[in-house]
């Protein structure tokens, strides 16, 4: 189980980006159960949606445990910086595809609520977005979260600014993509003057002009990216009353999305 949830060239990636185990005194003290089994145990949560409690003991550290090592991960922001290296694995293999790009969100409810999940229009009951900028081929370049009630309008410069240089095959690192593709919702005036600023052709449909039916040509690869992340239960519904344990399982879910790319 755990060599199938964490294969090898996973587990090497991660090795970058984690912790190192803190010193324990000498003598006493519980064996400290391996960053592997750990990572497999979390992975586990997020892609079947099981509570922590409901964790098999398959995996060796129990539920409490691996929330422990979660929290502190997700603390020392192990799962961003995981997606980051991942993406540059990706680049230096040529996997990415910078010709055009997609932005898009989906809706959740937020089950326990928290300081960053209004949603009023639902009413009143508590939920939160996931913001999604993915490549051509629909693999995830940066994600953010925010409350439902925020419009997607208001996420799109923070995600065009959060992409982080990514290798390249050849040349310099590159944050900057060709086409921006966008629905309706991203029609606004200080977004296309942002894109220019940065020399991104903007491919945003005009509201009252252009017809939603053309919107699939292009856009189609982020709602397929939309359903990957669906295969992700634990992001069905948002269960974390932190915000920040909340990203960190998008940030799982994009590193995977991304991984099983390298895996093919």
């Amino acid at each position: 189980m755990v060599e199938r949830l964490v294969p090898d060239e996973f587990w090497e990636l991660f090795q970058l980006v984690v912790p190192a185990a803190p010193t324990r005194p000498q003598g006493g003290g519980r064996r400290r159960y391996g960053d592997r089994e750990v990572l497999a145990a979390i992975v586990f949560v997020a892609t079947s949606g099981c509570t922590w409690p409901q964790l098999p003991p398959c995996f060796g550290p129990s539920g409490p445990t691996a929330h422990r090592r979660f929290a502190e991960w997700s603390k020392a922001r192990v799962w961003a910086k995981l997606h980051r290296v991942v993406l540059d694995e990706l680049g230096a293999r040529g996997e990415l595809d910078w010709s055009r790009r997609a932005v898009d969100s989906v809706n959740m409810r937020a089950l326990k609520g928290g300081p960053d999940s209004p949603n009023p229009v639902d009413r009143g009951k508590y939920g939160s977005k996931i913001h999604l900028l993915t490549e051509r081929t629909g693999l995830p370049l940066s994600l953010a979260i925010s409350g439902a009630n925020v419009h997607d309008s208001q996420a799109l410069i923070p995600l065009t600014d959060a992409i982080p240089p990514i290798r390249s095959r050849r040349g310099p690192r590159r944050r900057r993509p060709g086409k921006l593709h966008g629905d309706k919702a991203y029609d606004h005036r200080f977004i296309r003057a942002y894109l220019r600023r940065r020399q991104i052709p903007a491919r945003i449909a005009r509201r009252g002009v252009d017809s939603s039916q053309r919107l699939g040509r292009h856009r189609w690869v982020i709602e397929r990216t939309v359903a990957w992340l669906s295969g992700f239960r634990r992001l069905h519904r948002r269960y974390e009353r932190k915000g920040e344990h909340f990203a960190a399982f998008a940030s799982i879910a994009a590193a995977v999305i991304c991984l099983r790319r390298i895996a093919k």
